[in-house]
């Protein structure tokens, strides 16, 4: 098989690594050590030219769900000999900003969010006016294709938001509380509306200011005291759901708390049991992904998704399968 063996097959070879050790213990921890040795050494495994990537998000600071995002962009990038840069804002004018810089550089490749689209649409534009290709990635799907990217890489939220649904109606919740931590931001609606298309219960929303954590827990705090009759409350991201633990136990409510994605903290509450469960979208896939396929572009002319999202979730992760990802999140990777 070595001499069939291509360069675009090393590159998804970094994906496929966990199902092909399973084909073959030896091999498999071979490409795997070959892997990590690689990347310990800041070595390519490929001799394509260095091109440079930029990634830009709407991430404000201390967000580690993008850290989780960045350390699969970065693992791709030198896997793929990329230059990576990496650049944020949560104000969608600055992001808009912050792409028509990269767009200046004359990078290689963008990867960008679309939490706040229409913001977006005209620096877009000029990368595609330029020649850059763009790859958007964990918000935006439905507009991804509209403003001239290959594709799009994330979860569909709409669909997340009725797997959190379907999940409460089969844990018996009567009344949720979606918490939203940033206005504006269309993918959270998604899921909340998500949420309400399937959940047989009713659904309410809560607005909170997601970059000032006592107020958060405050706002929590009050409802749940106000309305002992909410007994499940969904929070959008993994830093909140520990807030909401925190608001529930102030308010002495025996509300069961419910997040979408995951980090260390989660992974621990889930198998505690002071978490329901989880919405993992692998935002490590995302950023991996959208590296390797931006340089498969370049290489080999390779789009995914057939026009359509490449989607990374959502995944239900409860306390069953909390121990097994413990490893995962403490590494970054999950």
């Amino acid at each position: 098989m070595a001499r069939f063996r291509t360069w675009v097959g090393i590159a998804l070879a970094g994906a496929l690594s966990v199902s092909l050790a399973a084909c073959s213990s030896t091999g498999g921890k071979r490409a795997e050590d070959a892997r990590k040795a690689a990347a310990a050494q800041g070595r390519a495994a490929v001799n394509t030219p260095r091109w440079t990537f930029a990634m830009i998000t709407h991430s404000g600071d201390g967000d580690t769900f993008w850290d989780i995002v960045q350390s699969g962009a970065k693992q791709a990038a030198v896997k793929d000999n990329i230059n990576f840069l990496y650049s944020h804002d949560d104000e969608a004018q600055q992001q808009a900003q912050l792409v028509d810089a990269a767009v200046d550089k004359k990078v290689d490749g963008i990867i960008v969010t679309l939490a706040k689209p229409d913001a977006m649409k005209a620096a877009l534009a000029r990368a595609r006016k330029a020649g850059i290709p763009v790859i958007t990635v964990n918000s935006g799907s439905e507009e991804s294709k509209a403003f001239g990217a290959l594709t799009h890489i994330g979860q569909d939220e709409t669909i997340a938001g009725e797997a959190v649904g379907d999940e409460l109606n089969k844990r018996g919740k009567k009344k949720a509380l979606c918490v939203l931590h940033e206005q504006g931001n269309v993918g959270h609606e998604q899921r909340c509306d998500g949420v309400a298309k399937t959940f047989h219960g009713t659904l309410g929303k809560l607005y909170v200011n997601g970059t000032n954590m006592p107020d958060v827990q405050s706002a929590i705090e009050a409802k749940l005291q106000a309305d002992r009759s909410i007994d499940s409350v969904v929070t959008l991201g993994a830093p909140f759901a520990d807030t909401a633990v925190k608001a529930r136990t102030d308010a002495g409510s025996k509300a069961e708390i419910d997040t979408f994605d995951l980090n260390p903290k989660v992974a621990a509450a889930l198998e505690n049991g002071s978490l329901g469960f989880a919405v993992d979208q692998q935002p490590y896939l995302q950023g991996y992904e959208a590296v390797d396929l931006l340089w498969l572009y370049k290489y080999n002319d390779d789009v995914l998704g057939g026009g359509k999202p490449v989607l990374t979730g959502p995944q239900i992760v409860t306390k069953e399968q909390a121990a097994e990802l413990a490893e995962y999140t403490d590494r970054g990777t999950r």
